[in-house]
């Protein structure tokens, strides 16, 4: 068992042991981050090209990862980027397996070091379908997070690439916004990817 085999978020829930909360306005309080003018060339040249493309690989790779390398940016020498990596943390639980992206607060590049802060899960086209493996993808961030003695809220998102959904994980609540974002609300979406590391910066 592993991460992809959380196909549901009803599995999700009930094998590991949380309790749903959704939320209109869960990351309203958030401050909107302006994009960079190297993202907007960045995206005024994929976009289009990912989206004809309509696979969950291009997406991941010309949508997806220039806005994570772009929050990356926002905090030098602070983040941790990982994808596709292998994350595994308690089989037992059927943790394990390979994660889409990884944002630690930690500037080590060689491994996955706490605190592991988000977790991205790559959807070609439903949204629904990646919110249990984001779920426990994030429970086994906050494993992972505890036996490292660093207790942290985790986020996690589900993409399209063009649409983002926001997850957070305090103990065992899992928040879901009932929002979605479109790429066109991209202040929003990057100031939601930069909430969890805003502290960094002092």
């Amino acid at each position: 068992m592993s991460y992809s085999d959380f196909k549901t978020l009803d599995r999700a829930i009930n094998d590991l042991n949380l309790i749903l909360e959704e939320s209109h306005s869960l990351f309203s309080q958030v401050i909107p981050v302006k994009p960079s003018q190297r993202l907007q060339e960045a995206l005024e040249e994929t976009l289009e090209l990912a989206t004809n493309i309509s696979t969950e690989k291009a997406r991941s790779e010309l949508i997806i990862t220039p806005i994570l390398l772009e929050v990356r940016r926002m905090f030098p020498g602070k983040i941790g980027y990982f994808s596709g990596n292998s994350f595994n943390v308690d089989e037992s639980k059927g943790l394990t397996g390979v994660c889409d992206f990884i944002l630690t607060a930690s500037e080590n590049q060689l491994l996955i070091t706490a605190p592991v802060m988000a977790v991205v899960e790559a959807k070609d086209n439903d949204i629904k379908l990646g919110l249990g493996q984001c779920a426990a993808e994030m429970v086994a961030a906050q494993v992972f997070n505890d036996r490292k003695g660093q207790s942290k809220t985790i986020y996690g998102v589900v993409s399209t690439g063009t649409l983002w959904k926001f997850l957070m994980l305090e103990a065992e609540i899992l928040k879901i916004d009932r929002t979605e974002y479109f790429i066109t609300q991209l202040e929003q979406i990057l100031g939601i990817l930069a909430e969890p590391f805003r502290g960094l910066s002092n």
